[in-house]
């Protein structure tokens, strides 16, 4: 489980996410309910001019349906514009968009408002009651669909109404100098209650639209969470499950080996005492490949130190003998080790590991030939090298055999296998800095070549933490 923190520098930048995704969200809302109304807004223009044709000064009229139909056509194109290029984008990206337009809202909204100049005592009565309610219309509509972002509402309601009062209270402050109707003080006190009224609507449905994406967002996150520890979970049956094959994979030679000499042993009782000693051997085999393997398991955990000594590469050979001859032999194939006199500094567990995992393959994908297993130097360096005559590894598959689980593709013997081998020569030549190159040709052979350069302490732990660390962060 992940610590948890307190310090405000870890829970800022998780405000911050949520905030900016809740905004860009709350715009969307917005941007699709300017969408589906452009239609709406377009139409109201023509009917504002059916409604004040001849009621008022034609000139101003036929100027301010110009205007008009620019706004209204501005904000379309806008909105095309975000369908196309920003529906789907980052919020950070969104956010930046809507800011270089929302003063379209505003512009939009002064169209509208100025319609009070056209026809507030200078059309009919009748006339302008109508255009007073399809202001009144315009004005619920608008806190309807731009409610989701609050700046945006108030600032229409603000120039929507401020221009519509501003004019009557022009009207009947300098132009009539307060010797006009009654009834324009009830307009102006009307205006600013509905003023009030909008603002408070707006608030509410903002309010609303925010909590939901909140919601909507702790959901997510919550999901998320959930997620990451199921696959948490999932990946701790897999790390067993990798340990349980890789389990099979490694004792299956030395058991098949120490079945190999019983069965010698029970049809040729005369040669006891050549094959008791190798039976022991297997046996010693099988019980150092569990500890290998629960060492691994603990390396896999980091709760291992490395073994790192001087080796004698006779030994390493000698026991490597032991565990694959009887197995190459059994195969028919030649198995010869040339080895040599001399120390290299390593562990002596997780090197024969790395080792016998290459002669293991090496014996499992060659039918017919041999095996060497040799001590070659390079640059004065001592290198362990495995040849085989068997059925090699095309150049397209070269890369991937190092990866966990990985099977070649129409080789001969991948069906009984857990694709393990080579990914455990990987992890372990990693560990302990010896690099493994690889030359192979179809048909003919494979050559693995492990250069046995000395083993670092610290390093090999430093490399086996990070390891781990790469492991438990694998998707």
């Amino acid at each position: 489980m992940s610590p948890t923190f307190k310090s405000d520098t870890v829970a800022a930048p998780r405000a911050t996410a949520e905030a900016q995704w809740v905004e860009a969200e709350l715009v969307r809302t917005l941007m699709s309910t300017v969408r589906s109304t452009k239609l709406t807004s377009m139409l109201l223009v023509p009917l504002y001019l059916a409604l004040l044709w001849g009621e008022t000064r034609t000139v101003p009229l036929a100027l301010w349906a110009v205007v008009a139909i620019l706004v209204l056509g501005a904000r379309a194109q806008v909105a095309h514009h975000y369908v196309q290029y920003f529906s789907g984008a980052a919020p950070q990206r969104l956010l930046a968009f809507y800011g270089r337009v929302r003063l379209l809202w505003a512009a939009s909204a002064a169209v509208w408002g100025a319609t009070v100049w056209l026809f507030f005592d200078t059309a009919s009565l009748a006339s302008q009651f109508i255009a007073w309610l399809l202001l009144a219309g315009i004005a619920m509509f608008a806190v309807n669909g731009l409610a989701s972002h609050l700046q945006t509402v108030r600032l229409y309601v603000n120039v929507l109404v401020g221009f519509a009062l501003g004019w009557v209270a022009w009207w009947a402050v300098v132009e009539l100098r307060l010797q006009g109707p009654y009834y324009h003080f009830w307009l102006m006190a009307l205006l600013v209650l509905f003023w009030q009224v909008l603002h408070q609507a707006a608030q509410r449905l903002h309010r609303t639209h925010r909590r939901n994406f909140e919601l909507q967002y702790r959901n997510i996150q919550l999901i998320s969470s959930l997620t990451r520890q199921t696959q948490a979970a999932l990946d701790a049956v897999e790390i067993k499950n990798r340990f349980l094959a890789s389990a099979t994979h490694d004792i299956r030679q030395p058991v098949h080996a120490l079945g190999l000499y019983a069965d010698w042993l029970a049809n040729e009782p005369e040669l006891v005492r050549e094959l008791a000693p190798k039976i022991v051997e297997s046996t010693k085999a099988i019980n150092t490949l569990f500890d290998s393997l629960f060492d691994l398991v603990r390396l896999d955990s980091g709760k291992i130190r490395l073994q790192i000594e001087d080796i004698s590469m006779t030994q390493l050979f000698s026991e490597l003998e032991v565990q694959y001859r009887p197995v190459a032999l059994a195969k028919g194939l030649e198995f010869r080790m040339r080895p040599a006199s001399g120390m290299v500094r390593s562990d002596l567990l997780l090197l024969k590991r790395l080792v016998g995992n290459l002669v293991s393959n090496a014996i499992k994908y060659t039918e017919r030939g041999g095996v060497l297993v040799a001590v070659r130097h390079r640059a004065g360096k001592p290198c362990i090298e495995v040849w085989d005559t068997g059925v090699g590894i095309a150049p397209v598959h070269q890369r991937d055999i190092f990866r966990e689980f990985y099977k070649v593709p129409i080789h001969a013997g991948t069906e009984d296998g857990f694709g393990l081998g080579l990914y455990i020569v990987g992890r372990l030549s990693h560990i302990l800095g010896h690099p493994v190159e690889l030359a192979s040709r179809v048909g003919r052979g494979t050559m693995f070549r492990v250069l046995l350069k000395p083993t670092d302490a610290d390093e090999a732990a430093s490399r086996a933490s990070t390891a781990i660390d790469q492991l438990a962060r694998r998707p």
